[in-house]
């Protein structure tokens, strides 16, 4: 994992995002950030000493007038308006509400911000960004509220939580009351307090660095890439888990001949084969492959199993094209005015006015996101309950739990319950919120992305299916161990693939201490449950499998 995130030199990716977001990386700008902020800040800088001068100044947008529908009724003839028209913005803009955003996101955001001020479009001091840097270094974490961003004019109520920490007002005069909040050392405390402690002055923002540091898609970038990294590694966790099933099942291995998913030729459905193939491959329990036929007829399964290149491959596929989006914009200029030195020398007004900060781009990424890793778990869930049902588990016990008398336990009949549930709330969470747009700024706004709640909601059915997955790791260990016991085969029978992971799994604890056995009878079924979902969400499914992580 990177140990430091440089600024400048080149694209950041999502692997340095989440070096940044969840294990502590370090950021720091190098001299090519430096050269590229340069141009931009000096022609604000120029305009600031025109108007000291008392040279007359047209209004430019963030400048020197105000914001969305108020853009240009008037232009300030001071420098100092325009320095208190940021600090002005950012408290008014500091109105969310919720529960803080995770620990994650926000340093997620933090780093994505300092990534666009980098391009040398914002027209802001490096300080902006050296601030951010140190803020993410010394642990410095503002506290977010989820709910306020429209996603167009950006994040821009989220944003302005973050800089109320990182900012104050000119002049003495510096009430705490107005310096936000953040943590430190684990406690919650005002951002003044946050950043005295962590040894850091909080700026005087100029001109324009207000609505620079409001007007863009940090959040919302922040919460698709997180969701994207998660769902990355989830996609490859659950195609160990189905390969298990489809074992534990004593499936065909007819559906995943090359020959087949090489004559629709998706890329996805093909790799995805592929990995089905290596997964089981070396097990004794699947029937037939491309040099064997199967000895059972008719050499079909249901299409949970059998269609599982189909599902997954296309899920990956939409991943594919999720993951273009967000690396570019992690990588965005996202505010607006963009200040553009090298327009042609007739043009004396180098701030352009556009809408970099829709996130439109953001908004289709979470909704197909969520919408691909619900089908993830609505497969996945149609396994459970196929392991669960006695009739259609080809010879194991009922709810998979061989019980001295039958009746008596419950087995894993629950879990499939919970599985449902939890596919049942992403059908809801995947509804795209894309297609909604509530106009506001007197009508100026008049169409949003709604972004940040589909971040939101991707995370939330990537967690959710975390759990299902986890729940399939449960049901087919046991379900392989079963198949096992009724044909008198050793774990040397399975595929080398499942039987590492079956290994790992009899060698973890549940959250409530006791190992993650094989079920005789029944016991409290939820700390196995969460901490199967753990193993699933930290990639040890994959490193079991010996399946290289996304």
């Amino acid at each position: 994992m990177t140990s430091k995130v440089h600024l400048g030199e080149r694209a950041l990716g999502l692997d340095d995002l989440v070096a940044v977001a969840r294990h502590g990386a370090a950021v720091e700008m190098t001299a090519a950030a430096h050269a590229a902020m340069a141009p931009s800040l000096r022609w604000v800088e120029a305009i600031g000493e025109r108007m000291r001068a008392g040279e007359a100044t047209p209004p430019i947008y963030s400048i020197n007038t105000g914001f969305g529908s108020l853009a240009g009724r008037e232009a300030f003839k001071s420098v100092d308006d325009a320095v208190d028209l940021s600090r002005r913005l950012i408290v008014s803009n500091a109105s969310g509400v919720g529960q803080p955003l995770p620990e994650d996101v926000v340093r997620a955001a933090m780093l994505i911000r300092a990534a666009s001020l980098v391009r040398g479009y914002s027209a802001v001091r490096p300080e902006l960004v050296t601030t951010l840097a140190a803020m993410l270094e010394r642990g410095v974490l503002p506290v977010v509220p989820e709910f306020g961003s429209l996603g167009a004019s950006g994040d821009l109520i989220p944003l302005a939580h973050l800089a109320l920490v990182m900012t104050r007002p000119a002049g003495d005069d510096d009430p705490e009351i107005d310096s936000g909040e953040a943590t430190f050392g684990g406690e919650r405390c005002s951002g003044r307090e946050a950043m005295r402690r962590a040894g850091l002055a909080r700026l005087v923002l100029g001109p324009k660095e207000g609505l620079a540091m409001l007007n863009g898609t940090s959040f919302s970038t922040a919460q698709a890439a997180l969701a994207l990294a998660d769902a990355e590694r989830l996609l490859a966790t659950a195609e160990v888990t189905a390969a298990m099933s489809i074992e534990a099942l004593a499936g065909f291995g007819d559906a995943f001949i090359a020959d087949i998913h090489e004559a629709r030729g998706h890329p996805g459905q093909i790799e995805c084969a592929a990995r089905l193939r290596a997964l089981l491959a070396g097990s004794r329990l699947v029937d037939g492959d491309r040099e064997r036929d199967p000895t059972r007829q008719p050499p079909q399964d249901a299409y949970s199993l059998r269609c599982t290149p189909q599902v997954l491959g296309a899920v990956r596929d939409t991943l594919a094209f999720v993951h273009r989006i967000v690396q570019t914009e992690i990588n965005a200029a996202t505010d607006n005015p963009l200040v553009f030195t090298d327009l042609p020398a007739g043009r004396k007004l180098k701030a352009v006015s556009g809408g970099n900060f829709h996130a439109e781009y953001l908004a289709f990424a979470s909704d197909f996101l969520a919408i691909v890793v619900t089908e993830i778990g609505n497969l996945a869930e149609r396994r459970l309950f196929r392991l669960d049902d006695g009739s259609l588990n080809r010879g194991l016990p009922d709810m998979l739990v061989a019980s001295e008398q039958v009746g008596m336990d419950c087995g894993y009949m629950l879990p499939q319950y919970l599985a449902a549930a939890l596919v049942s709330d992403c059908k809801t969470l995947a509804h795209p919120d894309s297609v909604d747009s509530i106009p506001t700024c007197a009508n100026q706004e008049d169409h949003v992305s709604m972004a940040n709640n589909a971040g939101r909601h991707a995370r939330q059915v990537v967690a959710n299916i975390e759990v299902v997955i986890g729940i399939e790791l449960l049901m087919a260990a046991q379900a392989l161990e079963l198949r096992l016991a009724k044909l008198g085969l050793g774990t040397d029978a399975l595929a080398p693939a499942s039987r590492r992971v079956l290994e790992m799994l009899r060698a973890s604890r549940a959250t409530d201490g006791r190992p993650i056995d094989h079920l005789k009878r029944d016991i409290v079924m939820y700390p196995r449950v969460r901490a199967a979902a753990a193993l699933v969400h930290e990639g040890a499914v994959l490193r079991a499998a010996a399946v290289q992580q996304p």
